[in-house]
């Protein structure tokens, strides 16, 4: 063998002494970062730091934000990553009048809350208190309010049961534009339409419908009183047809007059 070659034992053991005591360095130094980062863990966990800060709603219109977030069972002792969207989801959806909820997790310490509501077409005026009436056709016995609404009308006058679902199909059919228009619809049924209802718009006029075709013929409710004299009010009949009655009929000028003979 050619002497540049030789390798003397006693020249390796020292360096392969320092190449284990580095390597049982670097297993203690990652035993040590990982017990710490552990304990770090625990001890977030365990501290209010990881503890929901912020909870944001959006899309509640009647529901307040206060009663939605008390509905998602989240306060701020909640651990943030013990939240279930899911679960949270299921539990405001429980609520009569929340149609959809989403619920999003934030980092660092942040829950979004998305809801829809069913629309409140109505409120049905009983016992001197007025009742969300929602588009799915479910009253809200316990929601009712003592101050009269302005989101949607008031239906006046209404025991049948039967008439009440009817109307509420139909009114769930309408622009949002026209059901904010009415004002109140009475039931008024009659020999000739057993269906009738009035219904008293905010600009002053009255309209005298059926509940079968309702929906229709409101539907073109803004096109005809935009037709109409506004300085003169009465009621629009669209039974069957479409015909204006004004309240008083129109005095005769001077003018217009004929003499006697």
């Amino acid at each position: 063998m050619e002497k540049g070659k030789v390798v003397v034992l006693e020249d390796r053991v020292p360096k392969l002494k320092e190449r284990r005591r580095q390597k049982a360095n670097r297993r203690l130094i990652a035993y040590l970062s990982f017990f710490f980062l552990f304990i770090l863990c625990v001890l977030y966990f365990q501290s209010p730091l990881s503890a929901v800060r912020h909870v944001e709603v959006s899309g509640n219109r009647h529901l307040s934000t206060e009663r939605i977030i008390s509905l998602s069972g989240i306060t701020k002792r909640t651990s943030f990553w013990k939240v279930k969207e899911q679960n949270v989801e299921a539990k405001i959806a429980r609520h009569p009048e929340i149609k959809e909820a989403t619920v999003e997790k934030q980092l660092p310490n942040t829950i979004v809350i998305r809801v829809r509501e069913w629309r409140r077409i109505a409120y049905v005026y009983d016992r001197q208190t007025f009742f969300p009436l929602l588009e799915n056709g479910r009253l809200l016995k316990q929601e009712g309010t003592k101050t009269a609404p302005s989101d949607a009308p008031v239906l006046v006058g209404w025991k049948n049961g039967d008439a009440i679902a009817e109307m509420t199909g139909q009114l769930a059919e309408l622009p949002a534009a026209v059901l904010g228009a009415m004002s109140e619809i009475h039931y008024k049924p009659t020999r000739e339409y057993e269906d009738r209802v009035i219904v008293y718009m905010n600009d002053g006029y009255e309209v005298s419908a059926t509940i079968r075709q309702f929906a229709d013929k409101l539907s073109h409710y803004p096109a005809i009183a935009a037709a109409l004299d506004r300085n003169v009010k009465g009621v629009i009949h669209l039974e069957v047809g479409s015909y204006f009655v004004p309240y008083d009929p129109p005095k005769k000028e001077d003018g217009d007059e004929t003499p006697s003979p």
